[in-house]
């Protein structure tokens, strides 16, 4: 992945989604909303509304940036390698489905690992609950939709891999995904900053559980208040007859 490559995707296809968004939320109830409100209000269970797409490209991009560092890749340390290990077996093996998502997810899209906590609701639930997913992604969609936690991406549009170049006036290009996927891989993640995201999802899971509990006791409190109303009438009728 080139310098030129980066500067371009940053400074034209980034900055367009920002100016296409603005324009598209001006004057609207979404102008106040947070960038992640506006994704998960406008995603409607993928009935999709047209802010979408810009928002969710901007938070994607957000998040890749923040993914990649010069001299990147090896290999994470800490609890984030013990939760690698296991739940996907080794290291070697999460990078092997991490890199075959990344080079099977059809068209356009992103590759993502993310955290689930399944002891809050989530809509796509499995057996084992505090657990690392690898997740495939089209076009603009990203773990958020689905109340996953993500901790780490890779982007898989055309625009970021192929190379584009004129030959006497001839337009060719070459796909070279699965090079740009072992150099990310390799020399760009960032593992700490998914290190950081997990400790900050599992103590927003946390607080999500605690809030959970609140509500619950408070109903139960609310319910164990309520008076209970006593009919007396027919007993003071029966003292009366006496």
């Amino acid at each position: 992945m080139s310098r030129s490559t980066l500067e371009y995707h940053w400074g034209k296809h980034h900055r367009a989604y920002v100016d296409n968004l603005n324009r598209q939320i001006e004057g609207t109830e979404l102008e106040e909303l947070s960038l992640e409100d506006i994704i998960t209000k406008t995603y409607k269970k993928g009935n999709i509304l047209q802010q979408f797409n810009n928002a969710a490209q901007i938070w994607n991009h957000d998040f890749l940036w923040e993914s990649m560092k010069p001299g990147g890749g090896g290999k994470p340390t800490g609890e984030l390698l013990e939760l690698i290990e296991r739940d996907f077996g080794s290291f070697e093996k999460f990078l092997e489905e991490f890199k075959s998502a990344a080079a099977t997810q059809f068209g356009s899209g992103w590759a993502w690992l993310a955290y689930k906590d399944n002891t809050v609701d989530h809509p796509r639930p499995s057996e084992k609950d505090k657990k690392l997913v690898i997740l495939k992604s089209p076009n603009a969609v990203n773990p958020l939709v689905w109340d996953y936690a993500p901790l780490l991406t890779i982007d898989v549009w055309e625009v970021i891999y192929y190379i584009y170049h004129f030959i006497s006036f001839n337009f060719r290009c070459r796909n070279r995904r699965p090079d740009y996927i072992s150099t990310f891989v390799s020399n760009l993640i960032s593992w700490e900053a998914a290190d950081l995201r997990l400790q900050k999802a599992k103590a927003e899971a946390a607080e999500r559980v605690k809030e959970k509990e609140k509500k619950k006791e408070k109903k139960k409190n609310e319910g164990s208040d309520e008076e209970v109303y006593v009919d007396n009438s027919s007993s003071e009728s029966d003292s009366d007859s006496d």
